[in-house]
């Protein structure tokens, strides 16, 4: 809606996944570099995790795009399975025959020594396996456990599959809990990616806002970049939602740039008026004000359009 206004080729603030939007903080490529000195190491389990929002996803991609030729990815993004779901979603990524199943289902035994027989010829090949499981602090500590012994299977040289787990901060605490004190003993390689800095913040916004054509003034003034990093904490997906409304705002109020008055507004919507309240005085002014003025942009095109249809000379 407000692209046009400010010049620009398309919306810079979705939080759709675009790799034309892709940008690195210095964090995210210490949790790159940590990605792939574990898969090059030949250990078992490498772990990454973050806040909601923080990059995961985007460091998995770029992970992803970077694996040596020799390796083949597996990747489970809903793991809120049992041990035989998990075991059939490995089979199903890596392309894994089973054997026929007669009258009944296939058991774990059978799964397991499926799995096994894989990657032993995947070895004989000279090939290597990672499997990606994403929201990872949604397993149980059964299917950890059943992760840990598929990683049983190795060389004098390295584990014949190599796991990821990527997950929310409360995927450190299950790890450390006792009885998967064998599990937290394989994993080779962690880290934690932290919020952007407020000077990265400034960085983030100016990049977003240059891939989708900005050219002139900056919607953005310098001068607001504390406080769009206070109000969102550093976290690139709030940083797009506050933005994005912060900009809708500016277009509502016919403002070439951001203000202050504005940024905190568009706090109180997206975030609940809890940021906006801590940032001082003005943020419940004109409350889900920005989204109805829009609406009556719209619907002021659409009367106009119809009226100019009704007043038309029929053909």
């Amino acid at each position: 809606m407000y692209t046009h206004f400010f010049n620009l080729k398309q919306s810079p603030f979705s939080i759709a996944p675009d790799p034309r939007y892709l940008f690195m903080s210095e964090r995210h490529r210490e949790a790159l570099a940590h990605l792939l000195y574990g898969i090059g190491s030949g250990g078992g389990f490498v772990l990454l995790t973050g806040e909601i929002g923080a990059g995961k996803t985007t460091v998995c991609r770029c992970f992803m795009e970077q694996i040596p030729a020799n390796c083949k990815l597996g990747y489970i993004f809903n793991p809120k399975l049992s041990v035989e779901e998990l075991l059939l979603s490995i089979c199903d990524e890596f392309g894994i025959e089973l054997p026929p199943q007669g009258a009944g289902a296939v058991s774990v035994k059978g799964y397991v020594d499926a799995i096994n027989a894989y990657l032993l010829a995947s070895h004989a090949q000279a090939k290597n396996n990672v499997l990606i499981i994403d929201e990872a602090q949604n397993l149980s500590a059964e299917v950890l456990e059943q992760l840990r012994l598929l990683t049983n299977l190795e060389t004098s040289e390295r584990k014949l599959l190599q796991i990821i787990l990527i997950g929310q901060p409360e995927l450190r605490a299950i790890l450390a809990q006792p009885e998967l004190e064998q599990l937290a003993q394989r994993v080779i390689a962690r880290y934690h990616l932290g919020s952007l800095s407020e000077t990265e913040t400034g960085t983030y916004i100016e990049h977003r806002l240059a891939v989708a054509g900005a050219t002139a003034i900056a919607p953005f003034p310098r001068k607001l970049m504390g406080l769009v990093h206070g109000l969102t904490k550093g976290v690139p997906r709030r940083i797009n939602l506050l933005c994005d409304r912060a900009m809708l705002g500016a277009y509502v109020e016919n403002q070439p740039q951001v203000t202050r008055t504005i940024l905190k507004r568009a706090a109180s919507e997206v975030f609940a008026g809890q940021e906006a309240v801590a940032a001082g005085a003005g943020a419940r002014t004109g409350r889900a004000r920005w989204p109805l003025v829009a609406a009556g942009v719209l619907g002021g095109v659409v009367i106009s359009a119809a009226r100019s249809a009704r007043s038309a000379p029929s053909l």
